[in-house]
Formats: C-alpha cells, structure tokens, sequence
C-alpha cells in the first residue's frame, strides 16, 4: 500500500519531486567536487612540502660517531617508529624519523632518543608537514592556516549545499502537513509514515546522489585541467590528479544522511501532533505579525508592501541563497581587488623599477667568484652590454653615536627609526649585508663613482629611511654614517670581532646596477671577491649560488643569449638562467591561474546560490499557490503578481550586491591605504568589467529562476488553491 501511495504522490506531484530531486543532485555534484579539489590540493602540498622540505617528521641531530648501524636499528625497533635513514651533513649526524602515529610525533621523539642513548642529541620536527595532518607542537609554534582554511572553506560550503536539500524537502512536505494528518487519523502510525517518506527520499534521491557524486569528480578533473592549462608556462610540481575512494564514500554518507533527516523530520514532528491539530494547522509560511516595507512600500506601492512581507516570511529558506551570493560577491570582488593592487605594486617595485637593471640572469652553484674563466667568455658574447657576477653574505657591525650622522640623530637615532638595530652596550649591533662583486665588476663600479680602482676596501650604501616623515611606497632617504667615517668593525650576530676592520672607499647613495633589493633599515656594503677571501668570508653566506646579471644590447636577442649562457655553463656548473620578457609573461600567467582557481570558487559559491533559487521555484505551485490565489480573489491583477515576483527577484539579488559592494569597498580602501597608493592609480585599473558581469549574471539567473517559477504558477489553476486541499 505504502509503496503505491508513494508512487502516486510521485507521478502527481511532478514539481516538487523534480525540486527534490535536483536539489539532491546539486548538493552532491558540489560535494564531490570540492572535496576532490581539496583532497588534490592537500596531497599537492604534501608532494611540494616534502620535496622542497624534506619528508622527515622528527630529525635527530647527533655528532658523526654515533651515526651508526647499532643506534640506527635501536631507533626502528621501536613501535611508533616508520622509517630511519642517517646521513651525514656538514660533519654532522642527521637522522630523519617517520612515525606510524604522527599525533605522538612531538612526545615520542624525545623517548625514542633516550632509548637509544642520544639524551643529547638535537632535537626538532617538522612542523610544516606535521601540520599537514592536524598535528602541531603543543609547547605552541607556527599554526600554518592553510589547511585549516581549506577545512574550514570545505566546512562552510557542504553545510550550505546540505541546507540546499534540507529546504528543497522542507518546502515539500510542511505543504502535506495536513494530508499526513488525514493518514494518521485513519490509522496510520509514526513509524508507517516515516517509512513512506523515507521510500519517497530514497526513490527520488538516490539516483541524483550517484551522479551528483561521480560528476563531481569529473567537474574537479577537468576544472584542475583548466587551471594546468592558464598557467601552462609557470614552473610547478607535475602531479596527476589524485583521488581517494573516503572522498566519494564521505560525499555519498553525507549526502544519504542529509536526505535521511529532512526525510525524518516532518514525520517525527508529525508523531508530536494529534491528528485533529493537522488538520487545523496551516503550514503556509507566513508572518505572525505584519510588518510594513517603508522602503519597498513607497518604491513599489501595494506590491512592494506584499513582496516586502513574502520575503521576510520566507527569510529562513532564502538564507542559503543570500549568504552564497554575498559570500561569491564579496570573495570575488576582494580577491580581484587585492591582485590589481598587488600587480600595481609588482609593476612599480619591480618590473618597471629593474627594467632597465637586468634582462638574463643566471644562478650558477659552485662558481667561484677569484676563479670563474667561463665569465670572460659570458661578457664576450656578441649582444652583451654588461655583466656582472655576485654573491650575497650578511654580518654585522658595531656602530656608536659619534658614527652616525647628524641626520638620523636629529630624528631620535636607532630608538626611532626603523631598522635591524640591536643595542648592545652604548653602541648599536647594526645588520650588515655583503654585496661581493667580482673583482672587475667592483674596479668598473668604482670608476662609475668616479674613483680610481683599489681592491683593499669597500663601498658602503649610506642611506636609512626616514620613518617618521615617510613610508615604504614614497621613503625619504637620509644618511646613515657621518661622511668623515672611513672604516667598519665586522662583528658576529653577538658583537664579536670577526675580520676587525674594514677601510671604506666612499659612502654613497649610487648603488651598482643589479636586481636587487636593499633594505633601508640595514648598512650594505659592496666589496671586491679578492677582500671577500682576504677577510677570511666573515659572516654567512646567503645562498650558495653566484648570481650573474646581463644587460644587453639588443633586447630582441634575449632568449637567444639565454640560451647561449645556458650552454656555457651547463657543462661544469649546475645552472638556472631567466630572463625579464619571459619573467613577466610567467608572472601573468601565475596570476591568471590564481584568478581562475579563486574565481572558479566563487563561482561555485553563486551557483549554490542560485540553484537554490531553481530549487525553491520549482516548489513554487505548493509553497505559493494559496497566497497568490487570495491576492487574485482581492483584486490583485495577474500583472500585479508578475510586479510583486519581480520586485522579489530585485531583492533577492540586490541585496546581497549591495552588502557585498560595501564590504568590498571598506576591504579596498583598508588595502590601498596600507600599501600608500594613489586612490586614483587603483581605479584606473579597478576590475569593474568582471565583476560587473558577475553582478549582471546574478541578477540574470534570479530573474530567469522567478520568472519561470511565475510563469508556472500563472499558467496553474490557481483557484482550486482556495479549496479544501487536503489530498492535493
């Protein structure tokens, strides 16, 4: 019986089994989909974090002679224990550890070490991939947000896609509150009607869920594809797209336990009520006291009034759709905005600063500045202007109040200024970056500054930003050191003499012309490669490469000379060349892939929106049918219902665009005013085009939602609404 009835209910009642359905289709499809992206993106920064970092959990660092067989087979005898590989790294003993419980990670370390007689051995875990796993270091450290955001978007966005089924549900079955009722006065138990509705769920959903699922992983196959394609050209990790069957299980689970309840639900509430309080209980959605719409009102008259109240009696199931729309609104918008001002600051600070500083360079490891024949032939290639190869170091140095200038006293010295300051007594331990040229290099650099050639001393960037009176976008450059100062103490991180001193040539604010940054709180110093080996290399070495930098020409010729650097010093050095055209294009192509990923999220964010529009309007004829039957049979013209629906389309569109413009608006100007741009530079270049359009499409896709749920409900007889619709 229960199954015919079921049936029948079905094939009668098309629209609301049609909603039902694809609802139940939507909420799946976005589910696979984004937990297939997540779980790729997850697995890509496993692959990326291990590769770049390492694939240890615990590291032990020991001295070389306990590095042994015996220790290394103690260490795998113990039960958290995965994996022990030791290595020996710059004198010293590593042994890198995995474990089988990773959430033990941080208190077995210290217990496997003493077990295997290493008490004094350095401890330390890798907590960027740890975190991967939830797992973090309870003494407290670095929380790396990424994942967790990931969960959290993933979080947010299946509760959305969950109250998508939930509505579509509710909509149908508080509209058979009072059939139900009739069942259970003739004898129907609780139990009976929750198998009905839970066979009604099962037949209409269960096929939507499958495909929901399986398209899903199709939807995020070819969505990755897509992003692979925008930035074809951008250096990455290649990694196939990876899927797990949990993630197809857990799609399907939640999406069957959604259907469950909203199934559930009207029939437990149902066993709560007497079979005489169903058939009195109206369930239209509607207000208990009626307010009024001023705004609407006045705009719109009596329909503005009428769809005022429509939409506040309906808030709860339209939530779903406001929150989607000002979400993908607002996240688009911000996310557009923070890249234009982020490539206006690209191209100020860098593109257009370095333009004419570089165009190929090459990081060569293992060159030696005192001794690299391949760099006489690199500056005779036939299109090469200039070349110039370096390292970068840093050290310190002492400086006292009589060193520094008249200047940077009169703005209140190191206490005031911002920069790499540390008092240390009555002087200051002051950051000292290196800039070693080869000796050629620095002999030219010289005679640019009108000096002779002299390889016995070195040239120092005299200059500090003002921070009181400037900022990092417009600095106001003062001097750092008096002009009488003629040598630096280099110290250690602590203050302790390294190379003792050092003669300066000149203090300048002309720098040599290579891509580089200088920090402004900091004193660089340029020095000659054969002073760099004479002071014995004092300091640390930042990077092992030596950078080479080509100025050309003919810029037409730059990636033949590329090529031509490549080959030249392929053969005996390990080599990476770039070149500044090919550079920017990547930079493009890097962005547009970050904007195609993020706007295919907030995509997916308006289209949740939107679906549950076409899944509440395709409920129209049972949510709506008595409300617009009484308007008709009070005077209101079918033209005036068509104005009451378009007055709500306008609504529910627009009111999420306007909070989400005005969230984006206060995001912007928070932004612009943090990076000291000109308001005006923002907006000649403002991505009012695409966000227009989104905009447009939102309004679009509601309206084509009301007006076919319109067109529908105008086209039914409306006026067996104000019957007796118990058994409808």
């Amino acid at each position: 019986m229960w199954r015919n009835y079921s049936l029948s209910y079905i094939r009668q009642n098309r629209g609301a089994s049609i909603s039902i359905a694809a609802a139940a289709l939507i909420g799946s499809l976005f589910l696979s989909m984004l937990g297939s992206l997540f779980y790729h993106m997850w697995q890509y920064d496993n692959v990326r974090i291990r590769l770049e970092e390492g694939s240890y959990e615990g590291r032990l660092t020991v001295e070389a002679e306990l590095l042994g067989e015996e220790v290394l087979e103690k260490l795998g005898r113990d039960g958290n224990v995965k994996t022990v590989l030791g290595y020996l790294d710059k004198g010293r003993g590593v042994i890198d550890i995995t474990f089988v419980d990773r959430r033990q990670a941080f208190s077995d370390l210290p217990r496997i070490a003493r077990q295997a007689g290493l008490e004094e051995a350095n401890l330390s875990w890798h907590e960027t991939l740890l975190a991967q796993y939830l797992v973090y270091n309870p003494q407290g450290g670095p929380l790396f947000w990424v994942f967790r955001f990931y969960l959290a978007v993933l979080a947010v966005t299946a509760f959305v896609l969950v109250l998508i089924i939930r509505n579509a549900f509710w909509a149908s079955m508080t509209a058979r509150v009072r059939q139900l009722g009739i069942l259970s006065s003739i004898g129907a138990t609780p139990g009976q009607l929750r198998i009905c509705l839970l066979q009604e769920a099962m037949a209409l959903c269960l096929l939507p869920i499958l495909l929901g699922s399986f398209g899903g992983l199709g939807l995020a196959m070819g969505f990755l594809r897509l992003t692979e394609w925008i930035g074809r050209d951008v250096e990455r990790i290649s990694l196939p797209f990876t899927w797990h069957p949990l993630v197809l299980c857990g799609t399907l689970a939640l999406s069957v336990l959604t259907v469950f309840a909203s199934a559930w639900f009207p029939a437990v509430k149902m066993s709560k009520m007497t079979p005489l309080e169903t058939l009195h209980t109206c369930w239209e959605e509607g207000l208990r006291r009626k307010k009024r719409s001023l705004v609407l009102g006045r705009l719109f008259g009596m329909e503005g009034e009428l769809a005022g109240n429509s939409l506040k009696a309906r808030k709860r199931s339209l939530r779903t759709t406001s929150l989607s729309l000002t979400l993908s609104l607002f996240c688009l918008g911000a996310f557009l905005c923070f890249m234009t001002l982020s490539d206006i600051s690209t191209r100020y600070t860098y593109f257009f600063r370095y333009q004419d500083v570089w165009d190929v360079m090459a990081q060569v490891q293992g060159a030696d500045l005192t001794d690299f024949p391949e760099l006489l032939e690199l500056r005779q290639l036939p299109e090469v202007k200039s070349c110039v190869a370096y390292q970068k170091a840093e050290t310190f140095t002492l400086l006292s109040r009589e060193q520094l200038s008249e200047e940077f006293l009169s703005l209140g010295g190191p206490g005031e200024l911002e920069g790499d300051m540390t008092p240390l007594g009555e002087a200051w331990l002051v950051k000292m970056p290196l800039v070693i040229l080869d000796d050629a290099s620095f002999g030219e650099y010289l005679r640019e500054l009108s000096l002779a050639p002299q390889f016995d001393g070195v040239v120092v960037r005299n200059r500090i930003r003002d921070s009181v009176n400037s900022n990092f976008r417009y600095p106001i450059l003062i001097p750092f050191l008096r002009d009488q100062e003629r040598s630096l103490r280099v110290t250690d991180a602590l203050g302790g003499e390294v190379a003792g001193e050092v003669k300066i040539l000149a203090l300048t604010e002309q720098e040599p012309v290579l891509r580089e940054e200088y920090l402004n709180g900091t004193l660089t110093i340029f020095l000659p490669a054969s002073l760099w080996d004479a002071l014995g290399h004092p300091g640390d070495q930042v990077g092992m490469e030596t950078q080479v930098r080509f100025l050309l020409k003919d810029k037409e010729a730059i990636n033949q000379v590329e090529e031509q650097v490549g080959e030249l010093l392929s053969g005996a050095y390990e080599t990476e060349t770039e070149n500044r055209i090919q550079e920017k294009i990547s930079n493009s192509q890097m962005l547009d892939a970050y904007r195609a990923v993020v706007s295919g999220f907030c995509a997916i964010l308006g289209l949740i929106g939107i679906a549950n529009i076409f899944t509440n309007t395709l409920g129209f004829l049972f949510q709506r049918k008595r409300e617009f039957a009484r308007y008709l049979s009070v005077g209101v013209t079918p033209g005036g219902i068509r104005k009451i629906l378009w007055i709500e389309a306008l609504v529910i569109a627009g009111r999420p665009v306007l909070i989400a413009v005005l969230a984006m608006a206060l995001f912007t100007t928070f932004f612009i005013k943090m990076s000291y741009l000109n308001p005006a530079e923002f907006l000649a270049e403002a991505p009012f085009l695409p966000l227009g359009v989104y905009v447009a499409l939102i309004f679009g896709f509601v309206g084509l939602a009301y007006y076919w749920g319109g067109r529908r409900l105008l086209h039914s007889d409306l006026s067996e609404a104000l019957r007796d619709n118990t058994m409808v």
